[in-house]
């Protein structure tokens, strides 16, 4: 069994980690042949962050992230800075905590994410392009090109065949997997050229530290020594692929800011618009898409990667169990049904914050009411839950609405006191669904859930034990962290471990 997934960045790869949790062979194969040093993602949002916990890599990231996570942490404190909407700082942070910030959150998030691929046995190809693809019923062919092999001066790299039972696109926006599949990508066309740059300018406070409105757009300055996003409204850019030279982005500075700064040296910048587009399925058949290869959309508010991540671990589990065969391929559909929405939302949210950085004297307006209304709890909460991602609930068969939400890290007292108190988190590193049995032992109910269980020993572990912060007296939690049945749901725990983790006999299917 051998899936292949189109991109190396950090939503392929932890798809491909989850992946290897089930043993299933993955291939990754990445166009860049190094780590893409430009100027990304700057935070990692709570539940990208425990995502990461979950398979025991959170701490690894922080440990990677080093000085730079803790300052940038500090002075984003120092500063009095919450989490933003459209640059105005009333997210607050007991509904948004549990980001991480560091200057280089998507590379350092990367390069852990690629040595726990290795790790786990992931055959990794940098500089390996698919040039075209096709699938029919059992599988999907590959062509790919080998750029790092040795060819004649002026000839196209060699080619070779790969043979996929399922492929997984996540390659980007421009994702060569989606647009040879049969899928839609509707959406709306960008209206802004922006820049986001680490540089010197010769005037460090030629605007204020933070968000700026000024008569061209907004200037942000800060919040790290040399950071700069600058938003103009003069249309999308002619060419988003061309370098953007030190005289281009000193021109859109001067000419946002309204100043005659100037620039001294650039050490990254990238250049982006506000086209946002989600594909209309995130399935075709065996091809699947995840992340920025199944919705674009600009970086207002640093959802993108909490985004992507949370597509992978909705997707591996799901993909592993009917790749080998333990689950029905209806299995998948249900990935689509329960990330399309969410895509949909941060498109939506990040199209009302470009509207509200709009200049002139009515967005100004807007914002001042906008403001109010924020200092509401209730308006708070729920647009800083919705940021954060913290919020989410699908339809997984109950009106209880725990069910479908997110579990809590518990920390279970187990009932043999062999291994004492152990967190969900440290139970979810196998990438297995988990019972807890938080109900006396001996009880009628925890040896018939105990029971129940066993038919599914292959893909579900169970922890028996106690927990104050229980949300019930017994729990099934899928691989992803999300809660699938209570025990006092209307659906019998056999029915839900049937329909999240296919028939006890796979050979009913």
């Amino acid at each position: 069994m051998r899936i292949v997934i189109v991109g190396g960045g950090p939503v392929g790869l932890m798809t491909a980690c989850e992946l290897r949790l089930y043993g299933i062979e993955a291939v990754v194969l990445e166009r860049r042949t190094d780590i893409d040093p430009t100027i990304k993602a700057g935070a990692i949002q709570a539940r990208g962050v425990a995502a990461l916990d979950r398979r025991g890599l959170a701490e690894r990231v922080r440990e990677a992230g080093g000085e730079g996570l803790r300052d940038f942490e500090a002075l984003m404190r120092g500063l009095g800075l919450r989490g933003h909407f459209s640059g105005m700082f009333v997210l607050r942070e007991s509904n948004y905590g549990g980001e991480w910030m560091l200057p280089a959150a998507q590379q350092t998030l990367e390069e852990v994410l690629h040595e726990r691929a290795v790790e786990l046995g992931v055959d990794f190809r940098r500089g390996h392009v698919v040039r075209e693809w096709n699938q029919d019923t059992e599988g999907v062919t590959l062509v790919v090109a080998d750029t790092t092999a040795d060819s004649a001066a002026g000839a196209e790299a060699p080619s070779y065949e790969l043979r996929a039972d399922w492929l997984v696109g996540a390659d980007g926006g421009r994702s060569v997997v989606r647009k040879g599949g049969a899928f839609a990508f509707p959406g709306t066309d960008g209206i802004i050229t922006a820049y986001q740059a680490i540089a010197e300018v010769d005037d460090p406070d030629f605007v204020p530290r933070g968000w700026n409105r000024c008569a061209g757009g907004m200037v942000v300055n800060g919040p790290n020594p040399g950071r700069l996003l600058m938003v103009g409204f003069d249309g999308p850019p002619a060419d988003r692929d061309a370098p953007v030279t030190r005289e281009e982005l000193q021109a859109a500075l001067r000419r946002i800011s309204g100043t005659e700064v100037g620039i001294r040296s650039i050490t990254t910048v990238t250049r982006f618009t506000d086209n946002a587009r989600q594909a209309d399925t995130y399935r075709d058949g065996r091809v699947l898409l995840a992340g920025d290869a199944a919705h674009v959309h600009s970086p207002f508010g640093g959802q993108g990667l909490n985004l992507g991540l949370g597509d992978a671990v909705n997707l591996g589990w799901k993909l592993a169990l009917v790749a080998l065969g333990h689950a029905p391929e209806s299995l998948l559909d249900t990935y689509t049904a329960e990330r399309h929405p969410v895509a949909a939302r941060v498109l939506d949210n990040t199209r009302a914050q470009v509207a509200l950085m709009q200049p002139g004297p009515h967005t100004e307006a807007l914002r001042g009411i906008f403001g109010k209304l924020l200092e509401h709890d209730d308006a708070n909460r729920w647009l800083s839950d919705m940021m954060g991602g913290t919020d989410v609930r699908y339809e997984v068969g109950s009106e209880l609405d725990v069910v479908g939400r997110f579990c809590p890290d518990l920390a279970v007292e187990t009932a043999d006191g062999v291994d004492g108190t152990v967190r969900l988190a440290e139970r979810q590193r196998s990438g297995r669904g988990q019972l807890l049995v938080l109900d006396a032992p001996d009880s009628p109910d925890a040896a018939r859930w105990i029971k129940a269980a066993s038919g599914w020993s292959d893909r579900i572990e169970v922890t028996v034990g106690t927990c104050a912060d229980a949300p019930s007296r017994a729990v099934l939690v899928r691989p992803d962290g999300f809660v699938a049945w209570v025990a006092e749901a209307e659906l019998g725990l056999e029915e839900a471990l049937g329909r999240w983790f296919g028939p006890e006999d796979p050979r009913a299917m």
